[in-house]
């Protein structure tokens, strides 16, 4: 197995090294290819105050992890990325180890993985992705990264756009709502699950989907947040 190549020095950061994970994390997800990450989108997804996030940028500047100017932003560095990556695969690849190792339900794997992805070693992460026999996508069909810090970008489109007639498969969903997860879950409606679009009301109005054999009126909220591709040899 190659050795990983050796990732940015936190220890700069003392205590708040987990913080400034967070933070790297969060702006990853934030920046939208070569696109900066506005300071209150950063804020917001972290649930704390313009004043911190504005010195937590600066630190990050410091650090060499990310850089920041007045009305473009924040984005990350080459050393940035290749932490926020690393901290992406550990979540992703607990999230899945609690699912398979330990019967965790897919509702509860990211609140646990929040918690224990600052704290494993490089020989866990190699040794849960061994039991997991190398996997390349988390419970809720989100990629996990590579060892080497490679992860691809496939777009999917939202179940809300697809219209009558047409057969998708659901290839992931958005996992920061855990009732919407057991939601789905009670429907059968998880990755790689078949789903026929049936009817669609109008103004945004509810989809009804067939999932196996039950058919399901389902609203915005849900369809918003189930992304699929359509199905080859399928006429739309």
């Amino acid at each position: 197995m190659p050795k990983k190549t050796p990732g940015p020095d936190l220890s700069l950061a003392g205590s708040s090294s987990q913080a400034i994970q967070d933070y790297i994390k969060a702006i990853f997800k934030l920046q939208h290819g070569d696109d900066s990450a506005s300071l209150s989108a950063v804020a917001e997804k972290l649930g704390v105050s313009a004043a911190s996030v504005s010195g937590m940028v600066k630190k990050l500047d410091k650090l060499g992890l990310a850089t920041h100017s007045r009305y473009q932003g924040v984005a990350l560095t080459p050393p940035g990325r290749k932490v926020a990556l690393e901290m992406i695969r550990h979540h992703r690849l607990i999230e899945l180890y609690l699912q398979k190792a330990l019967g965790y339900t897919w509702d509860k794997v990211d609140a646990e993985a929040e918690r224990l992805e600052h704290v494993i070693s490089e020989e866990m992460e190699d040794a849960m992705a061994a039991f997991l026999e190398q996997p390349t996508h988390d419970p809720h069909g989100d990629p996990i990264p590579t060892r080497d810090g490679y992860m691809p970008t496939i777009m999917y489109d939202p179940l809300s756009t697809i219209q009558p007639g047409q057969t998708v498969r659901i290839r992931r969903v958005k996992d920061s709502d855990a009732d919407l997860l057991r939601y789905l879950g009670s429907l059968g409606m998880y990755p790689d699950v078949v789903v026929e679009v049936l009817d669609k009301g109008p103004f945004n109005g509810p989809l009804v989907v067939r999932v196996s054999a039950a058919e399901h009126s389902l609203g915005a909220k849900v369809t918003d947040s189930v992304f699929v591709e359509t199905i080859a040899g399928v006429p739309a």
